[in-house]
C-alpha cells in the first residue's frame, strides 16, 4: 500500500531565483546523492509543482514511511545537508506553516473516489 503526502512551500518572489531553483531541480542538476537519499527513505515517487511562488510537493511513499526517520537520515548525509543549505536562499515557509518548518503538510479535503454513485 502506498501513502500519499502533500506539502506546500513558498519561494522567494524573485524571478531570477525561481528560475535558478527550477534549474537545480532539472534532471542532471540535482545531486545523485540527494536523489538516492529520497529513495533510501522509502519514497517511491516525488513531484513538485509551482504556481507563481507557491510550491506543491506530492510524495508517494511506503505505508511505513517516517518523516522523522528521513530527517534523521538527511541530517547524517553531508550531501543532503549541503543541498538543504543551498536551497534555503530560495525557500520560505507558507503563512500556515508550523514555526521552524519549511515544507508544510497539507490536509486532504476532497477525494473523488469517496463520492460513489454520483454521476458514475
Amino acid at each position: 500500500m502506498t501513502r500519499r503526502i502533500c506539502l506546500a512551500l513558498d519561494l522567494v518572489d524573485d524571478a531570477a531565483l525561481i528560475a535558478e531553483y527550477e534549474r537545480w531541480h532539472q534532471v542532471g542538476h540535482t545531486p545523485p546523492e540527494v536523489i538516492q537519499s529520497i529513495r533510501d527513505a522509502g519514497i517511491d515517487n516525488m513531484e513538485i509543482y509551482r504556481a507563481g511562488d507557491r510550491l506543491f510537493m506530492i510524495i508517494d511513499a511506503a505505508e511505513d514511511f517516517s518523516a522523522e526517520r528521513k530527517a534523521a537520515m538527511d541530517a547524517a548525509n553531508p550531501a543532503v545537508v549541503a543541498w538543504e543549505e543551498r536551497m534555503q536562499r530560495f525557500q520560505q515557509p507558507i503563512p500556515a506553516a508550523t514555526p521552524g518548518t519549511k515544507w508544510h503538510e497539507m490536509d486532504r479535503i476532497f477525494r473523488l473516489t469517496e463520492h460513489k454513485g454520483l454521476g458514475d
